[in-house]
């Protein structure tokens, strides 16, 4: 198994603002609220690529800013992995309505905005960082798949990673078809080695996800493709030590050990 060390954590879903009232819910959950998870405004981004930015760009940054500080390192020297199932929904929509329209016209910025690393784009051009970024997606284990992603790349390099998922809901009818609950964001900072809470991983033969252990976060859990992120969340949360199976690849699942605090 492959060892790495959390040394920072971003969080943002519905009824989870951030890291610290997140990890909270999450160790008591019977005292979570579900409501409509709100973005706040990425304070990295300037006001002008704010307005151009879609949800899935502020999200990310969102716990990306979360997670760096959190961990204290320099975000421009992060190598990062960015992962969504969905992307950016909206500008998905509004980019076939364009298309169906008679004129078929697609402004820069939506077509900008429609690439699949947009998040790592305005994230990267923030922080000013040349560092190393990959983007994937991997349907329902698009976390899982990055994780595995950002685990081999801490390693191999020896430097700290910035992991960040995010999926958001699709607007009708795609939604009918895919069917997102909310927005839910998590970022992970993984470093080889430090300050921070250990864990152990490693795809394994396919076998069933590790349930949230509440009614409410199970339906996240089951609704939300990053929000298989949620055992493992509940993991870090707690103190003791903890292996939680997430949904993997086809015919896989990845097993997460995490040490003791």
């Amino acid at each position: 198994m492959m060892r790495v060390v959390v040394s920072g954590i971003g969080l943002l879903g519905p009824g989870l603002d951030d890291w610290a009232i997140g990890s909270e819910h999450l160790r008591h959950p019977d005292a979570w609220l579900s409501q409509p998870t709100a973005v706040p405004a990425p304070l990295r981004l300037p006001a002008t690529e704010r307005r151009r930015a879609g949800t899935v760009v502020k999200a990310s940054l969102v716990v990306a800013d979360q997670a760096v500080a959190m961990a204290g390192l320099d975000a421009a020297q992060l190598a990062t992995v960015f992962t969504s199932s969905t992307g950016d929904p909206l500008n998905c929509h509004l980019l076939c309505e364009a298309l169906a329209a008679p004129g078929r016209l697609v402004s820069p910025t939506r077509f900008t905005n429609s690439v699949h690393n947009a998040p790592a784009g305005y994230w990267h051009i923030a922080c000013a960082s040349r560092a190393p970024s990959t983007s994937l997606a991997a349907y329902d284990a698009s976390f899982a798949a990055g994780l595995l992603e950002a685990a081999v790349q801490c390693l191999a390099s020896g430097a700290p990673v910035l992991l960040v998922a995010c999926d958001l809901p699709y607007p009708e009818p795609l939604h009918a078809l895919r069917p997102v609950a909310d927005t839910f964001a998590v970022a992970l900072v993984l470093a080889p080695s430090g300050p921070g809470r250990g864990m152990a991983l490693a795809p394994v033969p396919e076998s069933a996800a590790t349930p949230a252990g509440h009614a409410g976060l199970e339906a996240l859990r089951r609704t939300i493709p990053a929000a298989r992120a949620l055992p493992l969340l509940q993991a870090l949360a707690g103190s003791a030590a903890a292996g939680v199976l997430l949904d993997g690849l086809p015919g896989q699942s990845l097993h997460v050990e995490v040490d003791a605090a």
